[in-house]
């Protein structure tokens, strides 16, 4: 997981903005316009929340590594307080990635 987010969500948080960057240009569209700027607070909100759960699947990733080695039955109190915070930092991430989706497709005033 920890591998597939750096691949895949890392690099779609390094391309989308550039590719949408061109797109504003090439539309005509100005940076300053509220639905532009809306989704760009947005895009920020999931940098915020996206950081924190890198951090986390890490020390996830190594907690239970830790529990194979030491052949525990059971992980850890805090690999469950660490998924806790994974699931609910992803709820403001993903809703947030359906505004930027909406605001693409409505281009509100």
């Amino acid at each position: 997981m920890v591998v597939a987010d750096y691949l895949f969500t890392a690099t779609a948080a390094i391309v989308q903005p550039v590719t949408g960057l061109m797109l504003v240009h090439l539309g005509g569209y100005a940076l300053a316009q509220t639905w532009i700027l809306a989704s760009l607070a947005l895009y920020v909100l999931i940098g915020v929340c996206w950081l924190p759960v890198v951090a986390s699947q890490i020390k996830m990733r190594d907690l239970a590594e830790g529990a194979v080695a030491a052949k525990e039955r059971t992980l850890p109190p805090h690999y469950h307080l660490l998924a806790r915070a994974w699931f609910w930092l992803g709820w403001p991430a993903f809703l947030s990635m359906l505004g930027i989706f909406w605001l693409m497709l409505a281009k509100p005033v």
